[in-house]
């Protein structure tokens, strides 16, 4: 697994997809087996399960392609022979380049060889904890064709297998839950046959299996500090990290399944008053940041913005519809794109259901989101009614959107 420093790979093919799947099989595996008896007795079942998919959860690997960074150049001596052989040597100067990328998602990824791949690869330098990836290549003539020629062959070694590489992500997220059932139910029953055999024999059984253990969670992160480069291609604007969108989402997704407990809490309560209810969480939740509603943001008002304090940097932008059928839900996610900056990449669209046929109105959101002109890809389901998704911006498609469909029952 990719460590935290800088490491380097041969581009996407150190490890084939199954014997990846096999490691992280076995490494969810040895984390449960390491845990005692009394604890998998003990623990809530579904919050250790919950808590274990996001641990090992793979997020897809996304190589933003338009933070290229050419780095200028080293140079080194080399020497070449001449026509007439070793006696006619010389020397010339040799640039080394180096190209950075930005990237999202699991670094891991790039060292897997997918099923169907290009038998190209090159050397490449992850820095997992920046989210950067780099790669070198060599000149030896001042000729801006020659440059491009050699960056271009080193691109398609570097990735001409990253977008197929990523299949290994969907294949490990789509079994996960399964996986993780079958491997805590396996090991709970046979502790509870054990104990059950314990009794049957009069050997005491430790009482500490009757006690309620709380499941761990994963930490939040701080938000980073933008980190200013002494080159002015790299943004020096704040970004939200993975961990911390997923847990907003993981906060409104919770935040409003309790409300959907609390009929109080929802009826007769229009957009804004509902979307109050999140805001309320959200702005005193975080350090450094200020959550903010009906703000101004490019092309209009949108209805939750959580921005770094210092600076006032989008770093999280949502909108709060009712549900009035597909059209006006696709119209929904376009007005959420419209109000977006190249900048704004985390997003959410949190719908409000009032329909008796809740499960007809999921089951219609993922199958029409899938007709929208800036659908890209599906990324798993949060939870039954958090779904994920990559769209692309509508004023440029290169550049890619987290975007997280929530929906709630609120039966008024």
């Amino acid at each position: 697994m990719i460590n935290s420093g800088e490491v380097r790979i041969e581009s996407f093919s150190e490890i084939d997809g199954d014997s990846y799947i096999q490691q992280l099989t076995k490494k969810l595996s040895d984390e449960i087996d390491a845990k005692r008896k009394e604890y998998i007795i003990g623990v809530d079942e579904d919050e250790y399960k919950n808590y274990l998919y996001d641990k090992h959860k793979l997020d897809p690997l996304i190589i933003d392609f338009n933070s290229e960074y050419i780095a200028p150049p080293s140079v080194q001596k080399e020497w070449r022979e001449g026509w007439r052989g070793y006696d006619n040597k010389y020397q010339i100067d040799v640039y080394k380049f180096t190209v950075t990328y930005v990237f999202l998602g699991s670094a891991d990824i790039f060292r897997v060889r997918p099923s169907r791949y290009t038998m190209v690869h090159t050397l490449l330098f992850i820095n997992d904890k920046e989210k950067k990836v780099s790669f070198s290549f060599f000149v030896d003539k001042t000729d801006p064709d020659e440059f491009r020629i050699q960056k271009e062959n080193s691109f398609k070694a570097a990735f001409s297998n990253y977008e197929r590489a990523n299949e290994v992500s969907d294949q490990w997220n789509n079994r996960l839950k399964d996986l993780i059932k079958l491997l805590f139910d396996k090991k709970k029953n046979k502790y509870i046959k054990e104990n059950n055999f314990f009794e049957a024999i009069n050997v005491k059984v430790n009482a500490d299996t009757a006690s309620v253990f709380v499941s761990p969670t994963i930490i939040k992160k701080d938000i980073p500090q933008p980190i200013v480069s002494a080159n002015k291609e790299f943004s020096s604007d704040p970004m939200m990290s993975k961990d911390m969108y997923d847990n907003i989402l993981k906060v409104i997704y919770e935040s409003g399944k309790s409300m959907e407990k609390k009929p109080s809490l929802y009826q007769n309560k229009d957009e804004e008053g509902l979307r109050d209810q999140f805001l309320f969480v959200l702005e005193t939740r975080y350090e450094g940041t200020t959550a903010t509603g009906e703000t101004f943001n490019r092309n209009g008002k949108t209805d939750i913005i959580l921005k770094y304090s210092p600076d006032a940097s989008n770093l999280f932008v949502a909108e709060c519809k009712f549900w009035h059928g597909s059209s006006e839900f696709l119209k929904a996610i376009s007005q959420l794109l419209g109000y977006l900056t190249w900048r704004d990449s985390k997003v959410a669209l949190i719908i409000f259901v009032k329909n008796k046929d809740f499960s007809n109105v999921v089951n219609v959101i993922k199958a029409d989101i899938k007709s929208h002109l800036c659908f890209e890809k599906e990324i798993g389901n949060r939870g039954e009614t958090s779904l994920s998704y990559i769209f692309h911006l509508e004023q440029d498609i290169q550049r890619k959107v987290f975007l997280e469909i929530i929906a709630f029952h609120y039966d008024q």
